[in-house]
Formats: C-alpha cells, structure tokens, sequence
C-alpha cells in the first residue's frame, strides 16, 4: 500500500513538473498565442496595425519574473524592456531617434512573425500597380526614396527640383494660390519611375503604420524635415458646421463628402522659405485623427491637460520647435501650429533674396556693429524671426 502511494505521489510530481515546464516555455518564447488566420485581409494595413499593437502590448506588460529567466537574461531582457518603454514614450515627443527604434521594432515584427514576404507586401500598399496608389501612397514612396539619398533635406530637395512654391491656378479659384496638388504628386511619381526592392516596401509600410500608430498622422515624415514649419487643422469646414449643413442643405453636404469642398481634417500647411503651402493632396481622414495628433504633438515635458475650460497650449518639441495647440471651443476645430527654428541656415545671405540685396545685408551689419535699436515687422510668415537670427 505504502509503494503505491508513494508511485502515486511520483505520478504526479512527474505531471506537475512537465506542466510547469511546459509554462515556462511558453512564456519564454513570448510569442503571440493565436497563429495568425490568413485570409484576403491579413495584410491589409489595419490588421497589421492592430497586431503590431497587440505585440507591443505584450513585449512592454509581460511580469519577467514568472517566467523563470536566468539572471543574465533577466537583466538583458529587463533592459529591452525598458529601452522600449522610453522609446515608445519619447517618439510622440518628435524624438527620431526613439521614432527609428520603434520602426525598426515594427519591421522586425511585421517580417518574422506576422509572415510579411515580397508576395504579399503589395496587399498592404499596391505598389505594383501605380494606377491603384493614392496620392499619399505616392507621397509616402517619393519621401522614402528622397530621404535615402538626401536625409532630412528630401522635401526641399522635391519641391525645388520640381518648382513647387510657385504661384499657380487650381481650377475653381479665381486667384493663384500657393499648393501642392494631386496632379502635381502624380507627375513627379511618374517622372522619377522608382525601383522599389522589397525592404523598401517594407519600410513605406512600416512607416504608415507607425505614423497611424505612435505618429503625427500624414505630417509625421514632414515634420522631422528641414523646413520653416507645418500646420494642420487651420483652414476648412469644421464638423460642427457640416452637422448644422446636413440637416438644411443636403446638395452642399455631398459636396463636401465628395472632397469638393476641403474640411478642416483635409487642411495641412507648411512653411517654406517663408512662403504658406496647402498639401492639397494630405489629408488627416477624419476629426478624430487630426484630435489624436493635436493632443500628442505638445506633450513634451507635460505641459499640462489640453481641456476645453484651457483651450490652448504653447510648447517645444524635444527637437526645439515651437508648438501651439487650440481645441473647441476657444477654436472651431481642432488645430495646431508648428515652427520650426534652423538657425544654422539662418543667415542673411540666404533670407534676404530681393534685388540688391547686397547694399540691403552691408547697411544692416553696420547698424547691428553700431548697436542702433531695430524694428522687425511684418505679417505672419514673413520670416521675422529668421531675420533676428541672422543678426546674432
């Protein structure tokens, strides 16, 4: 009787301790419980945001303590951990740094565990079919490709090669007016027929998700440029107003849902060489993308709640760019303001650009070596702080 017990005690201290085992190893892959179901959305962009999130969800809450770790791996595993931790926190403050570690993150997960090939990348974003591409689609691979070659200069590099801070006519307005259009993005993509490898695919995918994700929506890749500034939110029919239409004019609402006429979440500027450019082409999607980003953009160094009863906020960006939020109801909509300040470029041979400029620049060096009082005015954009920059 004893010997049977005592098999019986054995029986199952052998089935616990495969149980436990079988725990720990679970635990240690840390892969994802459920395979992932292929179906003809698996690669589309929003099940593959939604299982980047989930992983990271994971990677960020998994208790490294239960799964029985060496000390060595515990403390590797600890540091990622935290190192992902601060990254994910520092990218929404306009940190590039933190922003490559959580792409590369996002690359890594996309390939090696959610199955991502050359086959089935071009589910995501039709690459292979160029009549398929959105304009932002276009955008997105022509920034890619410039940014390669020439890093944080690609868009100044686009838009001079290509002329696009000119004056034009957009059919329908009776004044020209400084924008980029569809056509115009189209054009240059047809122009420059990229050779796309597929890593390069990967990363125009990753950095879609990214922007939807821990970005600043479709100003993400603009905003870390060397350019003046880049704004959203500040022209267009506010929601409030298109709920008011629908309920008298139903014609005009058509007309808006049709794109004819720009709400505030199509409205995205920047500043070049202190000229205002519409990206007609970029559009935020809806109110509550461009609220996401409004709330995210001025969080460095917790400047406080952004609320309607504090309707506005004015910050800096860990990069030194100056930033101003406003909501409803101090504001019609949703909207914010960023400027950029690249005093290195900011010298007077480079901003004053008019017809003799040279007396102009040899009459103001010798009033500053004088230290003659100087009054800088002008309207908004006019590159007045640019200016004082150029004195120091």
């Amino acid at each position: 009787m004893n010997i049977v017990n005592i098999l019986l005690i054995l029986v199952v201290l052998v089935i616990g301790a495969l149980l436990v085992m079988k725990i720990i190893q679970k635990r240690k892959n840390e892969q994802v419980e459920e395979a992932v179901e292929v179906d003809d959305k698996t690669y589309n962009l929003d099940k593959m945001t939604a299982f980047v999130k989930k992983r990271l969800d994971e990677i960020t809450k998994i208790n490294l303590y239960d799964i029985g770790l060496s000390e060595e791996e515990l403390k590797r595993r600890k540091n990622k951990k935290y190192e992902l931790k601060k990254a994910l926190k520092g990218c929404t403050y306009g940190d590039v740094n933190d922003k490559k570690y959580v792409k590369e993150l996002i690359y890594d997960i996309l390939y090696k565990e959610y199955g991502v090939n050359e086959l089935n990348v071009s589910k995501a974003i039709p690459f292979d079919v160029p009549s398929l591409l959105t304009a932002q689609d276009k955008f997105d691979i022509i920034i890619y490709m410039y940014k390669n070659e020439f890093g944080y200069e690609a868009l100044n590099e686009v838009i001079k090669k290509y002329n696009l801070d000119q004056l034009k006519y957009v059919y329908g307005d009776a004044k020209p007016s400084y924008v980029i259009t569809e056509e115009e993005i189209s054009d240059i993509y047809e122009k420059e027929n990229f050779a796309l490898t597929f890593t390069d695919k990967l990363n125009v995918v990753v950095q879609r998700i990214y922007q939807h994700y821990k970005g600043y929506s479709a100003i993400d890749e603009i905003r870390d440029m060397n350019i003046d500034g880049v704004s959203g939110g500040v022209s267009g029919l506010p929601e409030s107003f298109l709920s008011q239409v629908a309920q008298t004019d139903g014609d005009y609402l058509t007309q808006v849902l049709d794109n004819k006429v720009p709400r505030a979440c199509d409205s995205i500027w920047i500043f070049f060489h202190g000229v205002s450019i519409r990206l007609a082409f970029l559009s935020f999607g809806t109110e509550a993308e461009l609220k996401r980003v409004c709330q995210n953009i001025y969080k460095y160094n917790n400047p406080g709640q952004l609320s309607d009863t504090n309707g506005y906020k004015i910050n800096e960006m860990k990069d030194g760019s100056r930033v101003v939020v406003v909501r409803p109801s101090m504001s019609e909509t949703w909207a914010f303001f960023v400027r950029k300040f690249d005093v290195k470029r900011a010298t007077l041979e480079q901003i004053v650009r008019f017809e003799g400029k040279e007396e102009a620049i040899e009459l103001l060096k010798y009033l500053v070596k004088g230290a003659r009082i100087l009054a800088l005015t002008g309207e908004q954009g006019c590159r007045k702080d640019h200016y004082a920059n150029g004195y120091d």
